[in-house]
Order: C-alpha cells, then structure tokens, then sequence
C-alpha cells in the first residue's frame, strides 16, 4: 500500500460518501451544541438562572446520556440490517431533530433545545454502532489504521469547524439565531445526500432476534465483550480517553473566560488547537505504525498525555495576564503560546492513543458481533463522560480551580495507564519494540504481504543479534510467538518482554529433555490455534556474521501440524551492540551511526512437505544476500 493511500480512501465510493456523512453529522452535532452552549455561558442571564460552569457541564452529560440508554439495542440493530439503509434513516432522523431544535431557537423556548439536545444524542447512538462496524466490512486489514485515521481526522475537523461556526454565528447580534436554526437544518439535509452515496453493506446477522431489553442486553454485550481479553481492554482503553477529554474540554469556555481572561474567540481558539491536534495526530498513526494495526503507539500516546496535561496546569499558574483580551490579544501574552502547545500535543498525543485501539477492536472482534462491542463500548464510553462531568462538578464544587482540575486528570491518566498496561503487557511490549525500530534502528521490510494475515504458519529466520525477535516482532502485522533459549527469559528486560509476548522457552535435550518436549508440544498448540510461531533453526547466534546449519527441530514442527513455513533474513544486525561480533563495544557502539539501516527480507511460503533444513537454510541464505 503507498503511503498516501489513506488519503486515496477519499476518492473512493466505498469510503468518500461514508466519510462525508459521518464528517457532515459530527459538524452539525457540535455547531448545535457549541451554540447551545456558548449562548448559556456568555448570553446566560435570558436563557437561564444556572450557573455557566454547571451548564457546561450538564449539556454534554444530557447529549450522552441515550448511550448509556439505548447502545445495547443500536448494537442489535446495527448487525441486523443492512448498514447503507440504516444511515439514510439516522439522517432523516436528524433533519426532524433539527427541525425541532429551530423552533426552540427561534421562540427561545430552553426546554425544546434540551430535548433537542437528548435527541442528538440518541440519533449519534445509533450511527455509532453502525459507524465503526461499516470499516472493516469496507476495508483491507492493512487499510485499517488509515481509514480510522482519516475517520478520526474528518470527526474531529468536523468538531472543529462545527464549534467554531457555532460559537462565530450564534454571537451575531441581531440575525445569529436564525443563521444556527436554519444551518442546523441545512447541514442535516446535506448530511442526508452524502448517505445516498453509500454502497449496500450486508448485515453481518439478519436473522438475529432483537432482545429490547436495553438493561438485560447491555450486561450481555459487556459479558461478551469481556471474552476477548485485548478487545476488552481496548474498549476501557478507549472509554478512559473519553473521559480525558471530556473533564479537559468541558473546562474550556468558563477557562477561557476565567483564567485566560479572554472572550469567546479565545474559547474558539483553544477548540481550534486541539481539534487539530487530534487530527494531526489521528492521520500520523498510519505512518507511524508501518500501515498495520500498531498497539505500540498507545502506550506512547499516553505517556504524552500525562505530561503534556501536567504542563498545561504548570503554563497555566505560569499565565499572569489581567486584561481582557480576544485571540489574537492571547497570542500577544506571555506564557500563551506554552499553554496552546500543551493543547496541540495533548491532541496529537490523543490521536496516537486512540485510533489504533479503534483499529484493534475492529481486526480481533468476532465480525459477527462487531456492532454490539461497539455498542458496549459506547455504553462504556457514556458511563464514563457521566462520570467525568460528575467529577468535574464535584472536584469543582469542592474547590479545585480548572488548572487543578487538569493536573488531577493527567495524574489519574497515568495511575489508570500503567495498570491497564499491566493487565495487557501486549501494549509496553509492541511499544517498546516500536520505539526500538524508530529511534535505534530505521527498519525495511520486503515483501510484507508474504505473512499471511489470517492462519497459522512458521516463520524461519537466520539468527544473528539478541534483538531479532524484537525487530522481526515490531515488523510484522500480527502477534508471534517466539521460540527461544530458555537462558534469555534470565535476562532481567529482555526475559520480561519475551514472556511478555508469549514466548516460548526451549532446551537441548541434553540440557533439558522435558523443555525440549514441553516447547514442542507448546508450538503445536499455538499452531492449532492459528498463530504465527518464529524460530531461529540455527540454534544459537552467529559469531562470525555467517550463517550456522540449520537443525532438524523444524521437521519435527510441520511433522506434527501441517503448516507452511515462511523463511526470513534480517540484513544488517551483524557488528550490533547486542550480537556476539568479537569487536570492541566502543567499535560497535558507533559503528553503524546513530539509526542503523536494517532490513527484513520475506520469502515465498514453503509447502509443509517440502520443508527440509537444508531447503529452508538456502532460501533464508538467498534472502540475506551479502548483506549481514
């Protein structure tokens, strides 16, 4: 795949008119919700007897409440129809809303715009199940990470745009409530000829009977859910960002007027940073991540939110102006352009968290049951931008100012990453193999599309540092099992990630018969249940930079499971700091720069009966070429 095919998605009837639904629906929603709420924060006095702070932080727990009532029968409606149709009617759905909300803005009616509000939200609970199933019923495995980026990046634009429009409009003094009511309506026509567009996506289950008990169906999507540990956590992974932002971006119109002492354009200002950010960083995961789904970014991306949103509450106590000031008047201010920095990165650091976790849902979920996880997950998702506005609320309540209340988020960031990331070591792992390729070495992979992306299959590689399996695993688009010297799992960091990852430890049978057979028995396992397993048949690295003979373990292998084996060369790990090169450490320390060059050479699979050391040692020795 090139590297701008994610952009190429656009051009595509299987993903333009998608994205432009979906682009024109998060739009709307945010320039009815921007306008709602920026009327009741600046305007507040005709509209309402509540405070600002409390109103910006009921509204968004009003529009996501149908999540925590509805998903679980979205779900189930989202696997039972056709998904195309589905669309078309969520839009005509949002044209009447709209049309409701409009004579709640043109008589000033407050109530008529909380329903509309409620609405809203019950109209993008059902879009959502439908939303994140569509993708990878349209697209490739390997078009997975891009497609959600671009996703990410339209949605949140969308919020962007939306936010600014309707903080712009809805402040012109005389004709900006007409203009709200009307564009509302307008967009969600729009919205609606865009739908038109979709091509017909078959229901994963027609014949599923739909359980209208929203209670009972939601324990039972959870419980689901729960099954597959990864998908799992990945669903609270991503229900924790929601919450993230939720107590960060619900702060900013009372921050902005507050503690920046500026007027609604700084508000605008603060939406406009982070909405690019998020963007920015959503379209970077797809090169980042090698065009697979990379769960190593999301450790990364975490990292950067805890100390992006720590600073933002040091820049700003470090932030002394007194003076009214709009957007162009903050930039002018000292320690301004540190708390916009802060924003950005805490976008793009959120873009890196969340688009490979929506990437992995999607590739490990049971297709069939795609549209509930979502739905659980956005029942999850509810459940914790309730809690974030409740926490808000309190926390507040009790005293915090708005920048207290970001260090507060950002510690509570890092608490619940490090045990998520204990519960699913998978994540430090793939991360600190990506950070490896990505800082210490700049890896090229031939012919990728050679690992299969579904199946079981044994991967053959010459051996020649301790980091192989590290390079081979952060190449590859799935998990693999690793068959390795028992002696490396003594290796205080290596022997963590390896155990990490599932490896598999293994003895010469003169050391330790019983081992020897235990890592037989354990690779046939791993077969039978589909993985990928990596063995190094030489044994032992090399000292010399050429390769050993390979041994005979591998007939065993394919004698007991009958599946191909793919042969691979790493390129230019010889004389590494961590191979057995009889050089000086300086020498090898400095040799190759301060981003060695490598490459990981894939083969042809080899047939199981054709399978022979001799065979496998040649095309392995082909594929390393001069190159060591």
């Amino acid at each position: 795949m090139s590297q701008s095919s994610q952009f190429s998605l656009l051009t595509q009837r299987r993903f333009a008119p998608f994205f432009w639904t979906q682009f024109l629906g998060a739009f709307n929603d945010n320039l009815f919700k921007t306008a709602l709420i920026v009327v009741l924060t600046f305007d507040a006095a005709s509209w309402t007897t509540l405070s600002p702070s409390l109103v910006t932080n009921l509204i968004p727990g009003l529009f996501i409440l149908p999540y925590v009532l509805f998903s679980a029968t979205a779900g189930q409606v989202a696997e039972k129809f056709e998904k195309s149709r589905l669309v078309r009617f969520v839009k005509w759905l949002e044209i009447a809303i709209m049309a409701v909300a409009a004579v709640g803005w043109m008589t000033h009616t407050l109530w008529l715009l909380v329903f509309a509000i409620f609405a809203m939200g019950t109209h993008s609970t059902l879009f959502g199940p439908v939303k994140y199933a569509y993708l990878p019923q349209q697209l490739r495995p390997e078009e997975l990470t891009g497609g959600n980026g671009v996703v990410e990046m339209g949605t949140f634009v969308g919020i962007l745009l939306g936010q600014v429009f309707g903080d712009v409009i809805v402040m012109h003094q005389t004709l900006g409530i007409g203009f709200v009511a009307a564009g509302t309506v307008g967009f969600a026509v729009l919205g609606l000829i865009a739908s038109y567009g979709i091509p017909v996506t078959p229901a994963p289950a027609p014949d599923l009977n739909i359980a209208w008990n929203p209670f009972t169906e939601t324990v039972r999507n959870l419980k689901h859910s729960a099954g597959n540990r990864s998908v799992f956590l990945s669903m609270l992974g991503n229900s924790w960002f929601w919450f993230y932002g939720a107590m960060v971006l619900a702060q900013f119109p009372v921050y902005a007027m507050t503690y920046l002492h500026g007027d609604h354009s700084v508000f605008v200002l603060l939406l406009t940073v982070f909405s690019l950010g998020i963007g920015v960083g959503s379209l970077l995961c797809e090169r980042l991540s090698g065009h697979k789904v990379e769960i190593g970014l999301v450790p990364f991306g975490s990292i950067g939110l805890s100390l992006f949103g720590i600073d933002l509450y040091f820049a700003s106590q470090g932030y002394t102006n007194t003076s009214a000031v709009d957007a162009f008047g903050l930039l002018a201010q000292h320690g301004a352009w540190r708390i916009l920095l802060d924003v950005v990165m805490i976008g793009i650091f959120g873009g890196f968290f969340i688009v490979p976790l929506f990437a992995l849902i999607q590739l490990r979920c049971d297709p069939r049951h795609l549209s509930r996880t979502i739905a659980g997950m956005n029942i999850l998702n509810a459940l914790f931008m309730v809690a974030a506005a409740g926490v808000a609320i309190l926390l507040l309540g009790q005293g915090l100012t708005i920048p207290e209340l970001f260090l507060a988020t950002a510690v509570m960031n890092a608490l619940v990453a490090v045990y998520i990331f204990s519960l699913v070591p998978e994540f430090l792992m793939r991360f600190l193999a990506w950070l490896l390729i990505h800082t210490v070495h700049k890896v090229k992979v031939i012919e990728k599309g050679r690992i299969p992306e579904e199946g079981a299959a044994v991967l053959v590689c010459n051996h020649v540092s301790y980091v192989d399996a590290i390079v081979i695993g952060a190449a590859s688009p799935r998990p693999i099992r690793f068959v390795m010297d028992h002696r490396i799992f003594k290796t205080p960091l290596l022997g963590w990630i390896f155990r990490t990852a599932k490896a598999i430890p293994i003895a010469p049978a003169k050391e330790d018969p019983w081992l020897l057979e235990k890592a037989y028995v354990d690779i046939a396992h791993a077969l039978h249940d589909g993985e990928l397993v990596c063995i190094f048949p030489e044994g032992r690295l090399t000292t010399t930079g050429e390769m050993n003979e390979f041994k005979g373990g591998i007939m065993k292998i394919v004698e007991r499971s009958h599946v191909p084996v793919i042969p691979m060369a790493l390129r230019g790990l010889w004389g590494h700091l961590l191979s057995r090169s009889s050089d000086s450490l300086l020498e090898r320390a400095f040799r190759k720069g301060l981003r060695s060059r490598l490459a990981l050479a894939i083969g042809v699979p080899v047939a199981p009966a054709q399978v022979t050391p001799e065979l496998l040692r040649q095309e392995v020795a082909a594929l390393r070429g001069s190159w060591k």
